[in-house]
């Protein structure tokens, strides 16, 4: 899947040339000899049959041999198309900030801050373990939404600007209920809080409000915990999270019982923003 969505975005961009005349040889060790465009249809070629390592080789003897070529700028482009198709993700993201470094005002500038956003995306782990990858993948695509929001790239990139910050709240989530179970109550709602406050749009949001108003009554602060279940009812009227709140305040009879809808659309009118 990830080399189709690619695909539909690159090659209308930087791939839909015709091949320069030549017949491209195959030589997939040591040093290629021939014309820019017998090494640059070489790894295309190689490129098309997804022989990725010697793609990257013949487009880097392309910029090595040419590097006055007009070809050897989009050769380094297909240099780091190909190295991030290979996993090579590292190795592609070196290429993507040399190129930027040479050429800020380049036209498919737009495009490599996105394939280094790729690049990130892909090595984004689970919750459980750093996110740096994460907010990495964040800043690229922010850089490409923000600088070119008419290019290509910047609808994608918002897509996964939204799966990127799911990710992030998600690890939030993953050390408050560690501290919840510790009863560590005070870092376990500064946690939840993040989720609120900075990932307030993400699939995240509904629990968050919950586990505060768990934290909240456990610490006796009532109030805020009243608080923050009207407003998850008010957000999230259909929730599961919002009828487990509910329930918890109506056994300790900080709601009416048999007004859940009502309840929180009233209460939360004067709370303004989340938090």
């Amino acid at each position: 899947m990830k080399k189709n969505v690619l695909a539909s975005l690159l090659f209308p961009a930087l791939l839909a040339v015709v091949l320069l005349s030549g017949c491209a040889t195959s030589k997939p060790q040591g040093e290629l000899t021939g014309t820019v465009g017998e090494l640059y249809n070489n790894g295309m070629e190689a490129l098309e049959q997804k022989r990725y390592p010697q793609a990257v080789h013949a487009f880097e003897e392309l910029e090595r041999q040419y590097p006055y070529s007009g070809w050897a700028t989009r050769g380094q482009i297909m240099t780091a198309y190909a190295q991030m198709l290979n996993d090579d993700h590292a190795e592609s993201i070196v290429t993507i900030e040399r190129f930027i470094r040479m050429h800020p005002g380049h036209k498919d500038l737009a495009y490599m801050y996105y394939l280094a956003g790729l690049n990130y995306y892909y090595q984004m782990t689970d919750v459980n373990r750093d996110q740096s990858s994460t907010q990495k993948a964040l800043d690229a695509f922010n850089e490409v939404v923000n600088r070119f929001p008419q290019s290509p790239y910047a609808r994608d990139a918002r897509l996964k600007i939204t799966l990127c910050y799911d990710h992030l709240a998600g690890k939030e989530m993953t050390v408050g209920r560690y501290y919840q179970a510790q009863k560590m109550w005070l870092p376990a709602i500064n946690r939840f809080r993040t989720v609120v406050q900075q990932y307030q749009t993400t699939s995240q949001t509904p629990e968050a409000l919950y586990r505060l108003t768990e934290s909240y009554l456990a610490l006796g602060v009532d109030d805020e915990a009243v608080r923050a279940a009207a407003i998850l009812g008010y957000n999230y009227p259909g929730s599961e999270w919002y009828a487990r709140a509910y329930d918890l305040l109506t056994a300790r009879k900080l709601a009416p019982a048999g007004q859940k809808e009502s309840w929180a659309k009233r209460l939360s009118k004067g709370f303004g923003d989340l938090f």
